[in-house]
């Protein structure tokens, strides 16, 4: 269903491997706070951090050097006991990331929150290494966990700085906030209202089963058709968001045995949902133009014309489906991007800019053609 492939970085899994330098910690340095077995006091050498789960945290530092071990520990449990995070999960996180510089002293990383740029991570449990997993897995949505790594060897700096990566200073500290999640085989609530049919394909799903498409007789249109299955009434998703999804995706034409046959599906995937950006190119252009405006809560069915989805021929595809394509797609939740960085100013460029500009010079000059 890509246009391109492309690396989709998860900017706690990026902050997970500066932190730990190649991605390891070594087995003396895992101390839980929790020490594991339903034990209640967390270690005391945490941070202290308050505040409401889903808004900025307030931390404060102890008045002692940073451990020298890893701890970690859920400082505050959510309410949902019957909504856990699973292991195979895609969570919806906040985090922040800090600097423990000294006893009592620290502070926030610049650029690494998530409340400040609006924009959630979202986390493939099954993607992230064990000493992040295992102090998530089973809590509570609602739930904030906390982590502080040692500070980093020598050795370990020039690692991470040959990684292309900024070493932290002093220790450092991870705050996560559990806020949503989805599981395998997650699908829109509701019941189907319509199935399609007549000139278009007619969907039926069984439970969170994956969709069947029965594609009519006929020539496929001509433009795209987008047609609400389930009309959700979740917010309406905007342009540049990440959305997840369920999907699967038939081509109109038969093959020559006069089968369709399912030609990509997360269903296929153990039912996985998928994230990506919507509403820049890095989908076709049918789920760019289908899913932007719709409802999270939305089952679609999108009838793609080959133009803007892989191509008519062989050679445009370049190994991609070929012709019309019918996906059922099911909009399971929406959430806003980090806001591309600002470019660096060098010294002086402000001041060369104003002066090469004619209406700077004179504040009365009509802008109006």
């Amino acid at each position: 269903m890509h246009r391109r492939a492309a690396a989709l970085a998860v900017p706690l899994t990026a902050i997970a491997l500066v932190v730990s330098s190649c991605g390891s910690i070594p087995e003396d340095w895992k101390t839980p706070a929790f020490l594991r077995m339903n034990a209640e006091e967390l270690d005391p050498r945490l941070p202290d951090v308050t505040g409401e789960v889903g808004e900025e945290p307030e931390i404060t530092f102890p008045d002692n050097e940073p451990p020298e071990e890893e701890i970690s520990g859920i400082v505050s449990k959510g309410s949902g006991e019957d909504v856990l995070v699973g292991a195979e999960d895609l969570v919806v996180a906040n985090v922040v990331q800090y600097q423990w510089t000294g006893p009592g002293e620290g502070e926030a990383m610049e650029g690494q929150s998530s409340y400040a740029s609006g924009a959630p991570d979202l986390v493939r449990m099954n993607e992230m290494p064990e000493y992040i997993t295992e102090t998530l897995v089973s809590q509570p949505l609602g739930s904030r966990a906390v982590y502080v790594f040692p500070p980093l060897s020598q050795e370990e700096i020039e690692q991470a700085q040959a990684m292309g990566q900024e070493a932290p200073e002093g220790a450092s500290v991870l705050v996560i906030d559990l806020m949503d999640r989805y599981s395998q085989g997650a699908v829109v609530p509701g019941e189907q209202t319509d199935d399609g049919g007549g000139d278009l394909p007619t969907v039926t799903q069984d439970g969170h089963s994956r969709p069947e498409i029965d594609i009519p007789e006929g020539d496929a249109p001509e433009d795209l058709e987008v047609a609400p299955l389930i009309e959700g009434e979740g917010a309406e998703v905007e342009d540049g968001q990440q959305v997840i999804v369920q999907y699967t995706g038939v081509r109109w034409d038969a093959e020559e045995n006069g089968s369709h046959e399912v030609f990509d599906s997360t269903w296929d995937r153990g039912g996985a949902p998928f994230d990506t950006t919507i509403g820049g190119g890095a989908v076709i252009e049918g789920w760019d133009e289908g899913i932007v405006g719709a409802n999270v809560g939305d089952r679609l069915m999108l009838v793609v014309p080959g133009s803007m989805a892989y191509g008519e021929t062989e050679e445009e595809a370049m190994g991609g489906p070929v012709g019309t394509l019918v996906f059922v797609v099911d909009v399971l939740g929406a959430y806003d991007n980090p806001p591309p960085p600002e470019p660096e100013e060098t010294e002086g460029e402000g001041a060369d800019e104003e002066a090469s500009d004619p209406e700077a010079e004179d504040p009365e000059a009509d802008t109006e053609e």
